[in-house]
């Protein structure tokens, strides 16, 4: 069963991957968490359904895929065989560097976990914006 608006938005990284939810109904995108890559099934199970899966795919400067677009490959391949819903790439470009700046403009202190997320919510918002 899916939730037919709902959406999730996942910034994969080796260490950490970070998650953010969203309304297509709304169009609006907010952070969720950040998790290790080996929680990440758990996590999604616990937040889900969704209609589908949003993930940012990292390119090199030239557009080209890099060492980690094949990383993010392999891993949605993975997702894909244990979930239900359609994985969906969008492109992450600078995402952490905005994600940072805006979290810099808040004047609080900040994790490297919740650039994580909030790069999440950068990637899904881009997404949602284009529906």
């Amino acid at each position: 069963m899916t939730a037919p608006d709902r959406y999730l938005g996942l910034d994969f990284g080796a260490a950490r991957v970070g998650l953010a939810t969203g309304d297509a109904g709304a169009k609006l995108a907010r952070p969720h968490s950040t998790v290790a890559p080996g929680q990440l099934a758990a996590a999604i199970e616990a937040a889900g359904p969704f209609k589908a899966i949003i993930v940012g795919l990292p390119r090199g400067l030239d557009g080209q895929d890099t060492a980690q677009t094949l990383a993010v490959r392999r891993f949605s391949d993975e997702l894909l065989e244990h979930r239900a819903e359609p994985v969906i790439f969008q492109d992450e470009a600078a995402t952490s560097a905005v994600a940072k700046a805006e979290l810099e403009a808040s004047g609080k202190p900040y994790t490297k976990e919740q650039i994580d997320a909030q790069a999440a919510a950068i990637i899904l918002q881009d997404y949602l914006d284009s529906l």
